[in-house]
């Protein structure tokens, strides 16, 4: 500081950023954890890992639930096309099974006290769901909206898709039944083929419900088709996001069950599952770059 004819002057020393306009702008910018010029940049698996342990943004999973729906199409029509059973409508299982047990009290001539192969393969299904499904349970722990968990459900999906077309290749049956008292998958590798999809679908509802998609489960759409009906822009001419994205949901599970069993004719029950293997693979994908929660 100097003094010059009664008038104070600052030096040289005086901080440029106080002389600065926008110097309190420059300064709340340098608080941010950016990259400072010459420090190591992060590595690959760091950014990887920190990418992976932040939460994903609930209102961007709309489309990929859309896709998830698909699948699940892929899924039911393998498991139908072979054995009657749906793999994720568990409602439909559960009343089969009521009714093998309300078997026992019929006429003579259609009494039967066990269960028969398709009930076996629906009590089968109906276990692996559970099974699948409780593995949400993880989820819970971890963070149900964190990236490695949904990415981790997707791998999981995976591998129980590759068991069982590992399964439904070598179990030495065909991808069609012959007919309802003829189930193919009827042999302890098929039913296992059935009960790794099963599984996989119990998985894929739990993550479903956790992120409030707009197909809840998007394994099961009778709650989506009641919601459709009841929209208050189901007859709106333009987009109506609530309606547009549940009837995309329905649209992506026809579609589905109709590509993989028009493929069936051509891979059987292994080519059709193990292109459900390459599917799933996008999902997971999907899921590590879906973007995080706005501030």
């Amino acid at each position: 500081m100097a003094a010059s004819n009664g008038t104070v002057t600052y030096g040289t020393m005086a901080s440029t950023e106080q002389l600065s306009p926008s110097g309190d702008a420059r300064g709340s910018e340098d608080q941010l954890p950016r990259h400072v010029a010459g420090a190591p940049r992060p590595t690959l698996p760091r950014a990887v890992a920190v990418r992976l342990a932040g939460e994903v943004d609930t209102k961007a999973c709309d489309w990929i639930s859309v896709f998830a729906c698909f699948l699940t199409g892929w899924t039911s029509a393998i498991s139908f096309t072979a054995c009657f059973v749906w793999p994720g409508f568990q409602t439909g299982n559960v009343a089969q099974l009521a009714i093998a047990i309300a078997r026992t009290f019929d006429p003579p001539q259609t009494r039967t006290f066990k269960f028969m192969k398709g009930d076996q393969q629906a009590l089968t299904a109906l276990v692996s769901f559970w099974l699948g499904t409780s593995l949400g349970r993880i989820g819970a722990r971890v963070g149900p909206k964190r990236r490695s968990w949904l990415v981790a459900t997707a791998l999981i999906q995976i591998a129980f898709a590759v068991v069982a077309a590992v399964l439904a290749h070598y179990s030495g049956e065909g991808a069609y039944a012959i007919g309802r008292d003829h189930p193919s998958w009827s042999t302890p590798k098929g039913m296992a083929a059935l009960g790794f999809l099963s599984a996989s679908l119990g998985l894929q509802g739990i993550v479903g419900k956790r992120i409030a998609s707009p197909m809840n489960t998007t394994v099961v759409l009778t709650t989506t088709w009641v919601e459709i009906f009841n929209d208050p822009s189901l007859f709106y001419i333009g987009y109506a996001p609530s309606r547009d994205k549940r009837i995309a949901g329905v649209l992506a599970v026809l579609v589905g069950a109709f590509t993989a069993r028009a493929l069936l004719g051509v891979a059987g029950s292994g080519g059709a599952i193990g292109v459900l293997c390459g599917f799933r693979l996008i999902l997971a994908a999907w899921w590590a770059a879906i973007p995080g929660p706005k501030a």
